[in-house]
């Protein structure tokens, strides 16, 4: 300060709890050079001519000797103020390049993520389009084990359908044979009625006498005794094969049947068939 020469020093600023620039390496501004730093950056004033200056000079230094050190600090605050702002573009400056670094890291953070997340999402893709692959190749595999089988159950099925067709004509053959070998052992017979003249009367006879059927019993009378004289000689006949060794032969090929009239008001026919010997009467009522 007072008539020493001016030097140049680094200052700092900083941020009071306003937000406000005010602080110089420790020192708060007032608000009046605050005020005048911002007019004069706001409304520079145009130079004067070097006359004026040394006027002004001359007329500062007729003054008294204890305002001398007031227009020493006046004439070394453009100094301060021009120091000031340029200690302010370079903070400003250095702000300016920590917010590009700063967005610049940003940037490579959330590039690296992108990078990351589309590699991942390229394995993913990659694996499932290896797995579909997998399970394709499964799917075809299968269907054709499928296949395989099919074709086996089919051959099978024919070969069955095959072998059940030539049984059924083995077995076709064999019973034809055997109807055949039957037919030529079995000899044919003629069976006839016995008593129809007797049956024929005692039909007659209950057609003519619906309401009063007692009338026909002598008819029905010698009509039971006609087949019991047909059954005694049936028992002849087969004690005779009997004896000759032919009655089992007799009785396997032999089965006689006489028609006989039912004892009913309706008109019906009966048949008394001789098995073994022992007669066997149908008589419907």
């Amino acid at each position: 300060m007072g008539s020493g020469e001016s030097t140049t020093r680094r200052v700092s600023f900083g941020l009071d709890e306003d937000d406000r620039v005010r602080i110089l390496r420790g020192v708060k501004l007032s608000e009046d050079v605050l005020q005048r730093m911002r007019n004069a950056s706001a409304d520079p004033r145009p130079p004067v001519n070097n006359k004026e200056n040394l006027g002004q000079q001359t007329r500062t230094s007729s003054t008294s000797d204890p305002q001398s050190p007031k227009t020493q600090t006046r004439t070394t605050f453009p100094d301060t103020k021009e120091e000031l702002r340029k200690r302010y573009e370079q903070q400003q400056a250095i702000i300016q390049e920590e917010l590009a670094r700063i967005a610049r890291k940003e940037r490579e953070a959330a590039r690296q993520d992108i990078t990351r997340a589309v590699q991942r999402e390229r394995v993913q893709t990659r694996q499932e389009s290896e797995k579909a692959k997998q399970l394709g190749k499964q799917l075809d595999k299968k269907e054709a084990e499928l296949k395989a089988l099919e074709a086996f159950y089919k051959e099978q099925i024919t070969q069955l359908e095959k072998k059940n067709e030539e049984r059924f004509k083995m077995s076709a053959e064999q019973f034809h044979t055997a109807a055949t070998r039957s037919e030529a052992n079995i000899k044919p017979r003629n069976v006839e009625p016995v008593c129809s003249n007797l049956q024929a009367q005692i039909l007659n006879c209950y057609r003519e006498n619906r309401e009063q059927t007692l009338q026909c019993s002598d008819l029905a009378r010698e009509y039971m005794q006609c087949i019991n004289a047909a059954k005694k000689r049936q028992q002849l006949s087969l004690s005779a094969l009997n004896g000759k060794g032919e009655f089992r032969q007799h009785l396997r090929e032999e089965n006689y049947t006489l028609a006989a009239a039912h004892i009913s008001p309706t008109v019906s026919v009966g048949y008394i068939t001789f098995f073994g010997g022992h007669p066997i009467c149908y008589l419907g009522l």
